[in-house]
């Protein structure tokens, strides 16, 4: 078993495979400015990017990057309606508008809206799971939307000034 584990690890790194580890950054210190700063995905992007190294300062003038998260808004809407009227389906969506930038100036992400979308069927006999279900669709989002962050920032760079 375990020389087949050993074959196996040797023919995934040969041909160029390996697991993802922590997305590096291009800067060392971040200062974040949030309306609301004790939300889930605050709190999750905080613990992602002390993971990738990265230290959390004080002041704007003390970091090499300010990530300006302008917004970060939950919605629920009706999707469709049974015959008889009642929800049949509800699409929840999940934006989050930022930006991040240097004390120079420099845009380092332009302002961006980015949206997270899930569908999902509602069944009004069931309402404690579906409100269940609901949450943990917001959960998975945001999980979804820091992931996202991180990898945008990861390769985020200066723009030059024009």
């Amino acid at each position: 078993m375990r020389l087949l584990v050993l074959l196996m690890s040797l023919l995934l790194t040969a041909c160029g495979f390996h697991l993802r580890g922590q997305a590096g950054m291009p800067f060392d210190t971040l200062y974040l400015e949030a309306p609301n700063s004790g939300t889930p995905f605050i709190a999750d992007l905080r613990r992602n990017l002390e993971a990738s190294k990265i230290k959390f300062v004080n002041s704007a003038e003390q970091a090499d990057v300010v990530l300006n998260i302008v917004s970060e808004i939950p919605e629920k809407q009706i999707l469709t309606l049974r015959g008889s009227g009642g929800v049949n389906e509800f699409q929840l969506r999940y934006r989050v508008s930022l930006r991040a930038y240097d004390v120079k100036g420099r845009e380092w992400m332009p302002a961006e809206e980015m949206i997270l979308r899930r569908d999902y069927v509602y069944d009004d006999t069931k309402v404690l799971a579906k409100e269940a279900e609901e949450a943990q669709l917001y959960k998975s989002m945001t999980s979804d939307m820091v992931q996202q962050v991180v990898r945008r920032l990861s390769r985020a760079k200066p723009q030059l000034q024009q």
